[in-house]
């Protein structure tokens, strides 16, 4: 609904994410299925978007038309899907351990404990490897974003 704004063109869009799923998933190799999924399911709906481009002439009416407040909104929106797509790229940037903990840690919600039963590293390591790991996604990031 976010990108489609049609709530039959968006569950076409469902079925049709869900398909390509489970078609292609073999084809790569997946680290973070949510990230993978997400990416999947946007990029559907960009070429989607990029498709019926052109194709679908109307005309806008001025209840269509964005207040300031909402292009704002908007904007806002546009800025956080570039920092999460940027945040995406730049976790897998991180090293094999790093990756993994901060993984675990903040997108799986997972304890110091339980991380350190699941991966085999020492509770040290893991605290170790999430405190490394968050400064140079941060490191990351910022150079991202200056660029």
């Amino acid at each position: 609904m976010k990108y489609l704004k049609n709530e039959d063109e968006a569950k076409d869009a469902v079925q049709q994410v869900f398909l390509k799923t489970i078609t292609e998933l073999h084809k790569y190799k997946v680290d973070y299925f949510k990230s993978w999924l997400y990416m999947v399911a946007k990029n559907h709906c960009l070429m989607k978007l990029r498709d019926r481009q052109g194709k679908q002439p109307f005309e806008l009416k001025e209840q269509q038309l964005m207040t300031p407040e909402e292009e704002s909104n908007k904007n806002l929106h546009i800025e956080k899907d570039r920092q999460l797509e940027l945040m995406a790229m730049c976790l897998e940037e991180l090293n094999s351990e790093q990756q993994q903990c901060v993984t675990l840690f903040y997108l799986e919600k997972k304890s110091y404990q339980e991380i350190a039963e699941k991966t085999g590293y020492s509770l040290m390591q893991v605290k170790s490897h999430i405190q490394n790991g968050k400064r140079n996604l941060k490191i990351l990031l910022e150079k991202k974003l200056a660029s």
